[in-house]
C-alpha cells in the first residue's frame, strides 16, 4: 500500500495510540465492548442485517470495527451478504494492526484481514463479508465514490484533533452517501459535529456514551 502509514505508539504495552493524532484508536477500558456499544448498536445492529446490507466506515484504524461486525452478521445467522466499505488515509504497518488485534482473540476472520491487509488488494473477501478498503483523504476518496451505505460508522480521531474528518463538506458527503432510511453512530457527541450532521441531513439524537464518555451521537438520514 502505497500510502503514508501511521505511526503507533503502545500504552500500557497493548492498546495503539496514533502518533499523528495523539489519540487511542479504541477504548482504554474494552475496545470491543466500545465497538458494540457505539456503533453496532447505535446503528441497531445486528436487528437491521439483511441480504445486501451495507456498513460504510471513516477510519477503519485497526479493523476493529470490521471484526466486531463480521461477528455480530455471522452470529445472526443472516442470508445473503454484507458490504463493508471503509475510508482510511493513514492505514497501520501489518504487523502493528496484528498486534492490535491479539487484545481480541475470539474475532472471527482476524487470520484472513490480516492476510488480505498484507496483500493490499481490496476489494477482499473476509470471513464471508466483502471488505472494499478506500485508501487516501476521505475529502477526495468519498465524493468519487459510488456507493451508498444502510449504516455509518465515524471513527476518525476525536474532533479537536483531527477536524478534517469532521467538517461540514465532508459530513454532507456522508449524507449523500447513505441510503434512504439509513442511519450513523459516533462515539463523540461534540456540538459542532452534531450541529453539522442535522444541517447535512440527519436526525440527530444523543445516547449514553460507552464507559468514561457521557454521551455519543446517532442519526437518521430524514
Amino acid at each position: 500500500m502505497q500510502h503514508q502509514q501511521a505511526q503507533i505508539s503502545w500504552r500500557d504495552g497493548q492498546v495503539p495510540v496514533s502518533d499523528r493524532f495523539d489519540d487511542p484508536y479504541y477504548s482504554l477500558q474494552d475496545g470491543l465492548e466500545e465497538t458494540r456499544h457505539t456503533f453496532l448498536a447505535g446503528n441497531g445492529l445486528p436487528e437491521r442485517f439483511r441480504d445486501g446490507f451495507h456498513v460504510a466506515e471513516l477510519g477503519f484504524g485497526t479493523g476493529l470495527n470490521f471484526l466486531a461486525t463480521v461477528q455480530a452478521w455471522q452470529e445472526v445467522g443472516c442470508p445473503g451478504r454484507l458490504t463493508f466499505t471503509s475510508f482510511e488515509a493513514f492505514p497501520m504497518a501489518a504487523d502493528d494492526m496484528a498486534r492490535a488485534l491479539d487484545g481480541f482473540p475470539g474475532l472471527p476472520g482476524r487470520d484472513e484481514l490480516l492476510a488480505a491487509w498484507a496483500a493490499g488488494q481490496f476489494p477482499a473477501t473476509v470471513a464471508g463479508v466483502t471488505l472494499d478498503l478506500r485508501l487516501g483523504d476521505a475529502r477526495e476518496t468519498l465524493p468519487a465514490w459510488p456507493g451508498r451505505a444502510d449504516a455509518w460508522f465515524l471513527d476518525g480521531f476525536a474532533p479537536a484533533r483531527n477536524p478534517e474528518l469532521w467538517e461540514p463538506a465532508l459530513m454532507a458527503e456522508v449524507a449523500r452517501h447513505t441510503a434512504p432510511g439509513g442511519t450513523l453512530a459516533t462515539y463523540t457527541a461534540a456540538g459542532h459535529v452534531r450541529r453539522t450532521l442535522a444541517e447535512a441531513g440527519f436526525d440527530i439524537h444523543r445516547r449514553p456514551g460507552f464507559g468514561r464518555k457521557r454521551h455519543m451521537t446517532v442519526g437518521t438520514l430524514t
